[in-house]
């Protein structure tokens, strides 16, 4: 993929350079301010203001004591949001994420009511710490409070703050004990961030930083208010029909039975991305635009989100298992593809 030339389109809706300019600057102070406590972790930090954004939710995955943690209530902190750490196992049940009402006496009228106590998912961000190692019942506790923003208990409906984020953790190594999230709900995290082991200079810094010193402090920097306007500010970002064009393709060249599909891929996958493959492409492409200073989307930013955006939206087939092929190797050959001129000479 190549990168665009700025749309024609009208402005008139667009963003301002004022406002492009002003939250680039605030971007650009919320990493420096997390490079106080986070190394090495610049794609990771930026994958998940895209997903913020968007007001999308996120799966981070990773092997345990990369910081996954620390990063997102880093963020809460900063962000000055309220923050709630759900520690997701086998015993859990949904009362636990959403609360429920209880039975107390009414000191006035002598009577005995329902209260309903607001559960951990009455927070702006919501860590879901090892998301896999509950059942689906409670996993499912989740769906109406990600995709709806809100809350039904018995019969009556809850409002969840505004902004409101999931981001949910899975350890890539154990499989005893654990629940694979279904296709259906994995498919409603806007991103599938992998979080790697650090660089050997990077580890060198966090050990010195972690044994020497007083800890430092993370004081809010920006508000949700702020927030809100960046990500009503991502949705003017521009975006030119042939951008919108190639976002829809990559989608397309996922599912099998297209003829888009890439023949070095199509004995591995068994399912693609749908249309919220499409829509998660625009979206996030609008917020890495903006994240970069710029006022319209391009195809360049279509392939730097298709990872983090397609890797939790394709099901591999047995095949793939047995030639030792993931889905990684599958996004490379993809996006290889994906990049290089087609027949007709068109990107």
């Amino acid at each position: 993929m190549s990168t665009s030339t700025p749309p024609t389109a009208s402005l008139e809706t667009a963003a301002t350079e004022q406002e492009v300019i002003r939250c680039r600057e605030q971007y650009d102070q919320l990493r420096e301010h997390l490079g106080r406590v986070i190394v090495g972790m610049e794609p990771m930090i930026e994958q998940l203001m895209i997903g913020m954004l968007c007001r999308g939710h996120c799966i981070l995955q990773g092997m345990p004591g990369l910081a996954k943690t620390l990063l997102i209530s880093s963020l809460a902190k900063l962000i000055d949001m309220s923050f709630a750490r759900i520690q997701f196992t086998p015993d859990l049940m949904p009362a636990d994420i959403t609360g429920g009402e209880v039975l107390e006496e009414d000191r006035t009228t002598g009577k005995r009511v329902f209260r309903f106590v607001q559960g951990p998912i009455f927070h702006h961000l919501v860590l879901a710490d090892e998301i896999n190692r509950t059942p689906p019942k409670s996993q499912s506790a989740l769906l109406e409070a990600m995709e709806e923003r809100q809350l039904t208990v018995a019969g009556t409906t809850y409002s969840l703050p505004d902004p409101f984020f999931v981001l949910a953790t899975q350890n890539p190594i154990e499989v005893e004990g654990t629940y694979p999230l279904p296709e259906a709900q994995l498919d409603r995290f806007l991103l599938k961030i992998l979080v790697n082991y650090p660089e050997r200079d990077d580890e060198i810094e966090i050990c010195r930083r972690q044994t020497a010193g007083p800890a430092v402090e993370m004081k809010p920097i920006m508000t949700t208010e702020s927030l809100r306007n960046m990500q009503a500010l991502a949705r003017r970002i521009i975006v030119a029909d042939h951008v919108m064009e190639a976002a829809v393709d990559l989608a397309r060249m996922t599912r099998p039975g297209d003829n888009r599909m890439p023949k070095s891929i199509a004995n591995y996958v068994q399912y693609g991305g749908g249309p919220r493959a499409s829509l998660a492409f625009i979206k996030a492409a609008k917020a890495r635009a903006l994240l970069k200073g710029r006022h319209h989307a391009t195809t360049e930013d279509i392939a730097a989100v298709a990872r983090p955006v397609l890797r939790h939206r394709m099901v591999m087939t047995f095949n793939a298992e047995t030639d030792g092929i993931d889905i990684e190797d599958v996004l490379d050959r993809l996006l290889s593809e994906a990049a290089a001129p087609s027949r007709n000479g068109k990107p």
